[in-house]
Parts: C-alpha cells; structure tokens; sequence
C-alpha cells in the first residue's frame, strides 16, 4: 500500500456484536484523484476523511497549514468551517423547541423586535417564522454586512449585534417569505439571537455546553484560537491570476460567530458526524438522543423549499442527491477557507473535506477554481467512496 494512504480498522461493541470499519475499497483511487487536483488548482493545503460511526476510517493531509512557516497540514490542523456553523445553531434552535421553549411557528419578531423596523413589502412582519429562518426562506438578504469590510482599519464582520440592529430600518425584505429559497446569512443571526434570548447566555456558550462538550469536541472553538492552540490553526489563503495573497489569521468574526466561525480539527468534526450518522451501539445513540432525537434530526431532513436540480433545503441542511445516492450536506466558505461534508443517508457513511485556499481565475475558468475542485471531489466521493 502506497505510504500516502492511511487505512484504519476501528472496532465498536454494539449489542455484545464486534463491528469493523475500514477504508472502502476506492479509497486510493479517490486520493490519487485528490492529490493530482489540488495543485492544478493552487490549494495551498488541505484535508479529507471518510467517517463511520463518528470514527475516521480514512483520511488525507494535503500541503501546508502555515505556507510562511513552511508547516504542514497534518492530523493536529485546526481548519475554519464557516456556514457549516448554521447546521450547529439549527440543532440548537431545535433542542430548544424539543424542550417547549419555542416554537418554529413562533414570528422571528417574539425573539427578535429589532425586526419590526424591517421594512416588509409583502406583509406583516410578525409573518415570519423561525421555521422559514432554518430554511432559508424568510426574505432576507444574503450578505451579513452591506460593507465590503476589505480595508486594514476596518473589522472583518460587524463587531456586535448593535451594528446590524443599526441597520434594521435599512433592511428590506427581498420576497414573499416562505415563497422561495434564497441563503440569508443575516438570516441565521437572527437565529442565533433566539437562542440567545431563551437561554439568556451568548450563542458560543451554549452550542459549547449542549453540543460540542457532549460529543467531546475539546478541540473546537469558535472565533479567535485560545492560545494553546493557535500555532495548529491553519492560515488561509486567496489565489487569483495576480498570485497568491494569505488573509487575515485568525480574524474576528464578530456577529457573525452565529452563521459561520466554528473552527476544528477534522478529528472534532467526525464526532459531530457521528451524531448525524447514529450509532448501533445503544448506549452511544442514547447520548446523541440526548444532545437531539434521531425523530428531531429526520425531521430536519424533510425538504422544505427547493435549491436547484437535485437540491433541496430543510431545516439547517442541504439535502443532496447525486449519482443515484441521497446525502445531507453543508459546505462552507469565509476567508479564503472553503469546507462541505456529506452524509449517505442510505449507508450513514460521511465524508469531510477542508481546503485553506479559494481560488479563481478568470483566464482558467473552473480549471482553477476551488469550487470547482470541491464540485469535482464530490463526485469522485460519491463515484469511489459511497458505494
């Protein structure tokens, strides 16, 4: 076996049942596709695993995490996860209505009444649901800020939740909510503020004591790196026809910790896979019912209003279909950090990949593109590894 390719045997007791896991067959046809693409597209460095029952089973390190240092990415790399962020602040709006606290029928403006000076076209404002929120179909706009924040003195988002309350008789409502799709980063802010308003305690503190402590992710954290951890932060990087540029490290985020700041290992972020995936060891699955219900997370696997061919959103999740397979996915992208994760809901199955690099290029197209790259590795996943 080439030295590249990692292959693990993981054993799990499950109802005095021994069960294996290994790397699936395509594995290293899968890495030999990863490998050869990544530089063509000038990805500074990288990393991928294939997860069953929260434990990875494969995976693959790719360049480096700190290109002036000459540091590579390696088991350790923190990478930055960006919008898979949602899909937590989902399951916590969720926890909340699974304990009577909320409803998803509940108006945004109960939680939220800085909305109400929102202009609204279509409608009474008090029209619009958490439920639409989780969907992404409430109206509101994509950006989480109308300002491009790209000089020195200027933050990277809106530093507090007294900014975008500023900006509230200056938001529109774009459609009739509940109408369509359209992704709203702001959208989930306000999502964030429920979540908040309830527990009476910031959004970071309670998807840390309700979510990432009981799956053990002591390695995630949101925002800036405590200081133990900030030298295995990958640094992040813009590629374009004029060159490489590398972004601000380890950058504040702001208010925008609730749509998108979640940082992590890939180590970490198998764990929350495994809460997604389930588990048949009893005792397992019974603390992933206690963090939310598999009944809770299905539901949020019900199509809600559709995305595009093959796409449709429902409550915090993309659900996916490709090469005959259905998958719930998110991927994420700030800062030059580019992300998404897939789990078979046919097999539970799961696959993570994390690039520090966004690439474009007008002379290439999508030959240089790290969207692109992460369309292109969907595929060759789904092809080689989902099967």
């Amino acid at each position: 076996m080439a030295p590249h390719v990692a292959r693990l045997l993981i054993l799990a007791l499950s109802g005095g049942v021994l069960l294996a896991s290994q790397a699936p067959a395509g594995w290293p046809a899968f890495v030999a596709a990863y490998t050869e693409a990544l530089p063509k597209h000038g990805i500074v460095g990288s990393g991928v695993a294939f997860v069953e029952n929260g434990a990875i089973v494969a995976r693959e390190n790719y360049g480096l995490r700190d290109k002036a240092g000459n540091l590579p990415v390696d088991n350790d790399t923190i990478f930055h996860w960006a919008s898979i962020t949602k899909t937590f602040n989902a399951i916590g709006i969720m926890q909340l209505r699974d304990r009577g606290l909320i409803s998803l029928d509940d108006p945004i403006v109960k939680y939220v009444p800085e909305l109400r000076t929102a202009y609204d076209p279509f409608g009474p404002i008090d029209a619009i649901t958490i439920r639409q929120l989780l969907s992404h179909s409430a109206g509101f706009r994509d950006g989480t800020w109308p300002w491009a924040g790209d000089q020195p003195w200027q933050p990277f988002e809106p530093p507090s939740w007294t900014q975008l309350a500023a900006m509230m008789p200056y938001t529109r409502v774009e459609f009739a909510p509940g109408t369509k799709y359209s992704y709203s980063n702001p959208g989930y802010v306000y999502l964030g503020r429920v979540i908040e308003d309830v527990m009476q305690e910031p959004f970071e503190t309670y998807i840390d004591k309700e979510i990432l402590r009981p799956l053990g992710m002591t390695r995630a954290f949101f925002d800036q790196a405590p200081s133990f951890l900030r030298d295995e932060k990958s640094h992040s990087y813009f590629v374009d026809d004029k060159g490489l540029t590398e972004a601000r490290f380890d950058f504040d985020t702001g208010v925008t910790v609730m749509n998108g700041v979640l940082n992590a290992p890939i180590a970490d972020m198998a764990k929350y896979l495994g809460l997604l995936q389930g588990s048949p060891d009893r005792a397992t699955a019974a603390r992933y019912d206690r963090i939310i219900t598999r009944t809770s997370l299905e539901e949020m696997w019900k199509p809600v209003v559709p995305v595009s061919p093959g796409v449709a959103m429902g409550l915090g999740f993309f659900l996916e279909t490709h090469g005959g397979r259905d998958f719930v996915a998110h991927s994420g992208g700030q800062n030059g950090f580019i992300s998404h994760f897939y789990v078979d809901r046919a097999s539970h199955k799961a696959a993570i990949i994390a690039f520090n690099t966004q690439t474009t290029s007008e002379k290439l197209g999508d030959a240089r593109d790290t969207r692109a790259l992460d369309a292109a590795m969907r595929d060759a996943m789904v092809a080689r590894l989902f099967r």
